[in-house]
């Protein structure tokens, strides 16, 4: 795989590298952000209906108010996620992007009308029921999913709609405010009510339990902690800057070896004033042993290693 950081030139002449190369890179169908939103929406739909509604939790968002709504009220959460997400996404198309809005109408629209179709069916035979015990097990589950939901909606330039546009919509107008921030902000309003709303009445008087707030909050950390994964583990790598007297020698293990390339660099020591030559490499991250193996083979030799968020280009992810 090319890992090169190139100069304008040489980027005219290679595939890939840190630096965009002139070499375009495949583009996104049309088509693919409305599937993909489709198919997660669809998966969101069932996860809510097997694992979340009978067990008496609201999730995070606008879909967690919804839940909260249909417990006290019995009016489906697929008709109140339309009526809050349409003019979400419609506002969205005038305020904040249009393909995120049509993306995310897309998602809200097939989420809305495959929950209310679940409903019909009647999957009693296949909902996680724990009938109040062990409870945390099916907030679990439906953590995992979702996140593996939001993770496709955020690759795909889509959305959940809810709070997530509501808190684009306040990142664009406020962008001081830290976006992370105010989607906590949000969440921490629906585990709050879930305190009072799933709270017991008795002959005694009300009985308040935190376990519907606890599950929220455990929902919301594996969501996002599995969408984060998703989105950003699956794409990180580790960069390696080596300064080294055996940079022609290093190169040639890194290709035949880590399958990978380099860039040498010309480098001069402030101290000494001594020609070097700087490697630069990108490699997968379970290589990170294997490469320093490699530096322990060469002496007066000097590296330290980044975490790369993300990569363009030809970079090749070894198994």
């Amino acid at each position: 795989a090319n890992t090169e950081i190139q100069t304008p030139s040489k980027a005219a002449q290679s595939s890939g590298g840190i630096l965009m190369s002139t070499k375009k890179l495949s583009g996104i169908p049309a088509f693919r952000p409305y599937l993909m939103s489709f198919l997660a929406a669809i998966l969101l739909a069932f996860t809510y209906q097997l694992f979340i509604v009978e067990n008496h939790f609201a999730p995070a968002g606008i879909n967690g108010v919804a839940t909260m709504i249909q417990y006290k009220t019995g009016f489906s959460i697929g008709y109140i996620s339309l009526i809050i997400n349409i003019p979400l996404c419609l506002l969205s198309y005038f305020f904040i992007d249009r393909g995120l809005a049509k993306h995310s109408l897309v998602f809200c629209l097939t989420y809305s009308f495959t929950y209310l179709y679940l409903q019909q069916l009647g999957l009693t035979a296949f909902q996680y029921d724990a009938h109040g015990q062990d409870t945390i097990f099916p907030a679990l589950l439906s953590g995992v999913i979702s996140g593996v939901v939001y993770s496709i909606c955020f690759g795909n330039d889509s959305s959940t709609g809810g709070t997530d546009l509501i808190s684009k919509y306040i990142g664009k107008k406020r962008p001081e405010l830290n976006f992370f921030w105010i989607t906590f902000t949000l969440n921490a309003a629906v585990a709050t009510s879930s305190f009072f709303v799933y709270a017991q009445k008795t002959a005694a008087g009300t009985v308040y339990d935190y376990k519907p707030v606890c599950l929220c909050i455990v929902y919301c950390f594996v969501s996002s902690y599995m969408g984060n994964f998703i989105v950003r583990g699956a794409k990180s790598a580790i960069r390696f800057t080596v300064i080294t007297p055996h940079a022609e020698a290093l190169t040639q293990q890194i290709l035949t070896e880590l399958k990978h390339s380099a860039t040498k660099v010309p480098a001069v020591g402030a101290f000494s004033g001594q020609a070097q030559e700087m490697v630069i490499c990108i490699i997968n991250r379970h290589q990170l042993a294997d490469f320093q193996k490699l530096l322990q083979q060469y002496d007066n030799t000097f590296a330290f290693s980044e975490t790369v968020s993300d990569t363009y280009g030809n970079f090749k992810r070894i198994r």
